[in-house]
């Protein structure tokens, strides 16, 4: 990971346009070939960001060119450089589950029809450069889903299986592939931004994949 504390402005050109007005901002570089800029606020979110694939250009002028897939441009035009450091972080073991969120793969893997009918396991815990993805299978018509699963849904995680998602559909032998966010509980916001990346959501019930009955009256 590259660490780049800079005076800078920042364009962006895509979709739509932004500007960062010239601050004093910290850029991060990641083997993975994203760029994000962020400000000392607004906890993890960066202010701008892109996301891998795309490449970085570092111009004469002290202008830096970050190009996505799709064409899109984030444009660093630096300053004045305060710090610039690189560091090898290494393989990352990922997030462990807590004991809920592994019962539930386990169960969910078990009771893979959950998902739909027709839908079959190809793997728990399906490895990736950047950390296993919780189910891997196929659906009904054959095609491959990726299945992220969490206790509580948030954006982060909506952006853990995005990321996923990219790597995976880089294999000719998987992809095309999808995407199902799974969860006891979606927050709305990351229920948009999931319906926006075209990733399905499913909220799980615990106790019905354990087989326990719920006490609770329902009206039918």
């Amino acid at each position: 990971m590259r660490l780049v504390i800079a005076r800078c402005s920042v364009d962006y050109a895509g979709r739509l346009t932004a500007h960062l007005p010239s601050a004093l901002r910290l850029i991060l570089v990641k083997a993975d070939g994203s760029v994000s800029i962020h400000a000392d606020d607004r906890a993890y979110k960066p202010l701008n960001w892109m996301s891998p694939p795309c490449t970085l250009k570092e111009g004469e002028d002290n202008v830096w060119t970050v190009v996505n897939k799709g064409g899109e441009k984030l444009i660093i035009t630096m300053e004045e450089v305060v710090h610039d450091s690189s560091h090898e972080l290494g393989v990352d073991p990922g997030l462990i589950k807590d004991g809920v969120e592994a019962h539930i793969q386990e169960l969910l893997a078990d009771r893979i029809e959950t998902l739909g009918s027709g839908y079959t396991l190809i793997r728990r815990e399906y490895p990736t450069a950047i950390g296993p993805v919780d189910i891997l299978c196929r659906d009904g018509d054959g095609g491959t889903v990726a299945v992220e699963i969490k206790r509580r849904g948030e954006i982060d995680g909506v952006e853990q299986l995005t990321r996923y998602l990219e790597l995976l559909n880089r294999d000719p032998h998987l992809a095309p592939v999808k995407g199902i966010f799974a969860a006891q509980e979606i927050r709305p916001q990351a229920r948009v931004l999931a319906t926006d990346r075209g990733i399905g959501c499913v909220i799980l019930d615990y106790n019905a994949l354990r087989g326990i009955e719920d006490d609770k009256l329902r009206l039918f």
